[in-house]
């Protein structure tokens, strides 16, 4: 593949592409993937930065992680097919473009294209790749590792596609005895991803190994935190923050600092406390500048993040200074968006 042209995957058209004898290759507002980038090798267009549109952050997010969705959907159909994970299509289609979120410096919009519509299954391993890449990053991993991670990261969930329809989808509480087979994603997912090719086993133990918790409370085998693998505690914690912010079939998204609250709390069960405060640490400093509603009523605005305690911020509201990691009265209700 051209490096040139490679350089412009996840990026948008901002024009109709013709090759060289006149015919239409690709519309504008195309955002380019791996075959589009190998569509125009082959018709020996070479492109450079004029033919690129720059995109508000927030759209770009929208049509980025939409079609990660649509290419995370294509791979599902494919592990449920062949029983195997196409690897490769999975590094050329969704890969970049969850590097590219990633790069963004706008948390917010991220989240907002996280959400999910009506496609839950395919959108949440979408999520959690591109959560644990940034986590990834924010905890200095090394590039072969990121990319490692993020594989992984987004094939956590592979397993489900061996789950009946009817438990992934139903809106009530599952039963226990629904419950136990829903536990079984785990493992079947270590067993798809151990026996693909071009998988490594650190990979496969993300699968096995995102329920555990590090107290023995989680699930398939129980394991304590230290036999618990640093990639799998990184998807952990994008795996619990994410579904908990979403909307579920059974369950309505929670208020974004009252998961950031109880994941603190260790509410979901045990997770690895140094990745848990450097996730929140990062979430915290993002809303800087945002106004908050305390639990008063009252309306401020975050200024400072305290590094001892950061879902308990520095609050201005008029001429007070509220230091709410003192005030142990006061919390946050909600953050609205900048």
């Amino acid at each position: 593949m051209d490096n040139g042209n490679k350089t412009f995957i996840g990026k948008q058209l901002g024009t109709d592409l013709f090759n060289d004898k006149g015919l239409f290759v690709l519309p504008a507002m195309t955002l380019l993937n791996a075959d589009h980038i190998r569509l125009l090798e082959r018709h020996r267009i070479f492109l450079d930065a004029k033919d690129i549109i720059q995109l508000d952050s927030a759209a770009f997010f929208q049509i980025a992680v939409d079609d990660c969705t649509a290419a995370m959907e294509k791979v599902f159909e494919q592990v449920r097919f062949n029983r195997r994970v196409p690897v490769n299509q999975l590094r050329a289609e969704v890969l970049p473009f969850i590097n590219e979120v990633t790069e963004k410096n706008d948390f917010y919009g991220m989240l907002s294209a996280l959400q999910s519509k009506d496609d839950y299954t395919y959108r949440h391993n979408i999520a959690v790749g591109i959560l644990s890449t940034l986590l990834g990053k924010w905890l200095k991993l090394e590039p072969e590792e990121l990319s490692m991670l993020t594989i992984a990261a987004t094939l956590h969930d592979i397993g489900k596609i061996m789950i009946p329809a009817e438990i992934l989808t139903k809106t009530g509480p599952l039963t226990d005895k629904e419950f136990q087979y829903m536990k079984k994603h785990t493992t079947i997912g270590y067993e798809l991803i151990r026996d693909t090719v071009g998988t490594s086993h650190m990979q496969a133990l993300v699968a096995l190994q995102h329920h555990e918790r590090m107290d023995g409370s989680g699930y398939p085998f129980g394991v304590m935190g230290h036999r618990i693998t640093d990639f799998s505690k990184i998807v952990a914690v994008a795996d619990v923050f994410h579904a908990m912010i979403s909307d579920r079939l059974y369950r309505k998204a929670s208020p974004l600092y009252e998961v950031l609250k109880q994941m603190s709390d260790s509410v979901f069960g045990k997770l690895d406390p140094y990745i848990c405060r450097v996730f929140m640490d990062k979430l915290m400093q993002s809303m800087i500048g945002n106004e908050v509603e305390l639990t008063d009523g009252r309306v401020g605005r975050i200024i400072l993040i305290l590094p001892h305690d950061p879902i308990r911020p520095l609050v201005n509201i008029e001429e007070d200074f509220i230091d709410l990691s003192k005030e142990r009265k006061l919390g946050i209700v909600r953050v609205f968006p900048q």
